[in-house]
């Protein structure tokens, strides 16, 4: 129990302190790509006004600045001169560069009408837009008017700015944040876990102390009530005790009801002390619901109830599992049947034998158990409401039940039958490494 509160405490300070992180992180990253994208955009708009600008006070383009301009493999230039390639014939042994520039100027004039235009000068304008292909580039193209030639004249400046230094940039971030991102999550869940072990610490001394005084108080309890069942029953046993036969009749079924719940809290606190033995042995289940069945069927004679038994009509192996124990959930739950059923219902005992596990099933007629209640009638001390509270039941049964099945790596459920009234279901494995739970 401990460890389950410890875990479900780490998963929930971890996992938000973790989603916290990421979102944090993510965000950072985000506006650091964007501004980073942002400012290289600046970058190259700065470069293609200055080149506009040489443009316009050179009057002949050397293969030397175009070289420049391509230096360091920052940009890929190519001209058009009133739509005729301007030093193209030199690259067309680049098969790459020529695919790279025909994309760019094709996507350029069936795309170029509807992109925004950027003025540079009275001379000189832009146009820039995305191209991608295996790799991403910014492409910019400069139209410039030419000076004392014939009208229309323009030439045209495609500048390619391959994005793969700063994808590259922002890939190597993204790998940093990464690492940082992986020790501080490893810091914090190693910090939540040893943090709500320090924090549970006092809570866990405090149950264990609860524990062992319920267990010394239980064993403490049990000589005086066996004093009082005995003096009880003696003096019921003596001629002239009419008088006072019913308040002795009391205060032994009330005696009785207490040495049922010391029992109840010593087998719950071995199960917490981890002290709850179980011997394993080959049990025929079979045999054992036929048992039960005797054994409580002139309980359910009394209140006119009809018990019936329902097994498979192949033989099933035998299940390696403690006997004494497996009997005592299957008499806890059809106790329980018998106490809410009202008298004229119906209770079926029933077994099966799935792929994996054996199957037991103890189904009534009674009042049933609403939706909300099903996932709290296996906790300790619960009682539902008016209608099933009967008695002497103190709403450990169930929890008593759950415990043994848990023990064995079995599952117990309950489920609403279509007819009224609710079906305990319990699953013991035939083979098993580990506990399971549904």
């Amino acid at each position: 129990m401990f460890q389950k509160i410890r875990l479900r405490l780490t998963l929930l300070s971890g996992g938000i302190t973790t989603l916290i992180l990421i979102i944090m992180t993510l965000g950072y990253l985000y506006t650091s790509e964007k501004n980073l994208m942002q400012n290289r955009i600046f970058s190259w708009q700065s470069d293609v006004s200055s080149i506009a600008f040489n443009l316009e006070q050179q009057t002949v383009i050397t293969h030397t600045w175009l070289a420049n301009l391509e230096a360091g493999g920052n940009y890929y230039v190519s001209i058009l001169d009133n739509n005729t390639p301007f030093l193209f014939n030199d690259r067309m042994n680049d098969t790459a560069f020529h695919d790279l520039v025909t994309d760019a100027w094709a996507y350029y004039y069936e795309n170029g009408g509807a992109l925004p235009e950027n003025t540079i000068s009275y001379r000189s304008r832009y146009k820039t837009f995305l191209l991608k292909k295996e790799q991403s580039y910014y492409c910019f193209v400069i139209t410039l008017d030419k000076e004392n030639v014939s009208e229309n004249s323009t030439l045209k400046l495609l500048l390619i700015a391959p994005l793969r230094n700063i994808q590259h940039q922002i890939f190597q971030q993204r790998l940093v944040f990464m690492g940082i991102i992986f020790m501080a999550l490893a810091a914090i869940w190693l910090f939540s876990w040893f943090f709500t072990g320090k924090l549970l610490f006092p809570i866990e001394e405090n149950r264990k102390k609860q524990n062992q005084f319920v267990a010394a108080a239980s064993h403490e309890l049990r000589t005086p009530l066996a004093v009082i069942l005995s003096c009880t029953e003696a003096m019921l046993e003596k001629p002239d005790i009419e008088p006072f036969a019913h308040d002795l009749s009391t205060v032994k079924s009330e005696a009785l009801r207490m040495s049922s719940l010391i029992q109840d809290l010593l087998t719950l606190s071995s199960r917490d002390a981890n002290h709850f033995p179980i011997q394993k042995a080959s049990t025929e289940l079979d045999t054992l619901l036929l048992d039960a069945y005797e054994a409580f069927e002139a309980m359910a004679h009394t209140k006119q109830l009809k018990i019936s038994v329902t097994l498979p009509e192949d033989i099933i192996p035998p299940c390696n599992c403690d006997k004494q124990r497996i009997y005592q959930v299957i008499a806890i739950l059809l106790h329980n049947a018998i106490s809410y059923t009202p008298n004229g219902g119906k209770i079926t005992l029933a077994l099966t034998m799935q792929e994996k596990y054996f199957a037991l099933s103890i189904s009534d007629t009674g009042v049933g158990i609403p939706d909300e209640e099903k996932e709290k009638i296996f906790d300790r001390f619960y009682r539902s409401e008016k209608s099933r509270s009967t008695k002497g039941h103190f709403g450990l049964g169930l929890s008593i039940a759950y415990e043994i099945v848990a023990a064995h790596h079995g599952t117990i459920r309950v489920y609403d039958n279509e007819s009224g009234g609710a079906t305990f279901a319990v699953r013991l494995p035939i083979c098993y490494t580990k506990r399971r739970k549904d």
